[in-house]
């Protein structure tokens, strides 16, 4: 008997950023992504050769490397990492979002299923620019969505995309203030403007910066569906080799030639008042309160 079908599989992507002020910069590669069912997350350790989950692999799935504990977010954000480690190891990445969600003031049904778009850890190494969760309900019909960006400074901030920012074609879409540092080369007073596709044969997501009216950088995130086997992951791992370490070098290296076109920055230590609601905040934060005005307990547009 052949084993069942997954819905876990991998995604073939291209990533495109086009700046638009102060001066334009323009860059488009390819990657590939995870698209893991939570729930099959310990399937997947015993049917992949290369994927393992909390256990050293190639491919390396850390409960602990998203979301943290449910306690940080509604309390203190600055928990201590080995803590953090060892309560999301033991609650996992699906537990800890749907309180995360709860906390928000959005009950989903208890039995949503969790597809997650983002990076594993490759020979022990992550970075995750940003990773995408979509909730279904047990019809596969989509409930939310969250957002979760990270930080070369290993910060993490989650957007709630719930069912009133869901449009009539299927795709979520919300406009919020980004108060979080990604860019040394953005203000931290712009809005994120989310469009977020589910997932299905063809990947579909788009993060745009807004200041004001007028958007100033565009972001796709295209692809196709590939089944997710050890084949597959065999042949993309060709592909793109160290994945997550080509992610954060080419990172640095458009950073490098923004710093070359004279492109003004801005320091992480500035305007920790705009650096609201981020979780394992680094040093230039501690002290500072985090509370995010933007994201009240109960979802607003």
């Amino acid at each position: 008997m052949s084993a069942p079908e997954l819905n876990s599989c991998l995604y073939d992507c291209s990533v495109m950023h086009h700046r638009l002020a102060p001066k334009q910069h323009h860059f488009d590669y390819g990657i590939f992504q995870f698209c893991l069912d939570l729930d099959e997350l310990d399937t997947l350790s015993t049917r992949l050769r290369f994927f393992h989950r909390n256990r050293p692999a190639l491919y390396r799935f850390n409960d602990a490397d998203h979301l943290p504990i449910p306690k940080a977010e509604r309390g203190t954000q600055n928990v201590e990492p080995e803590a953090r480690n060892v309560a999301s190891h033991l609650l996992g990445a699906k537990a800890t979002l749907l309180a995360w969600i709860a906390s928000q003031g959005l009950s989903l049904p208890p039995d949503t299923r969790v597809l997650l778009l983002t990076h594993c850890r490759v020979f022990g190494y992550i970075f995750n620019p940003v990773s995408f969760y979509f909730c279904l309900d047990a019809q596969d019909r989509p409930l939310c969505a969250v957002a979760e960006v990270g930080n070369t400074f290993g910060e993490q901030k989650p957007f709630l995309l719930g069912p009133e920012h869901l449009d009539t074609d299927g795709c979520f879409r919300r406009i919020v203030p980004k108060h979080f540092y990604v860019s040394p080369f953005f203000p931290l007073d712009l809005s994120f403007d989310f469009k977020l596709r589910v997932p299905v044969e063809r990947l579909d997501i788009h993060i745009d910066d807004r200041e004001g009216d007028r958007t100033v950088l565009l972001t796709a995130l295209t692809g196709r569906r590939i089944p997710l086997t050890d084949a597959n992951l065999a042949r993309l791992t060709l592909k793109y080799p160290l994945i997550t370490l080509r992610v954060i070098t080419l990172i640095h290296w458009h950073a490098l030639k923004l710093w070359w076109k004279n492109i003004p920055s801005h320091r992480k230590a500035a305007n920790p008042h705009l650096q609201q609601g981020v979780f394992n905040p680094h040093e230039s934060l501690r002290g500072h309160a985090t509370k995010d005005k933007s994201q009240p307990a109960s979802p607003q547009s």
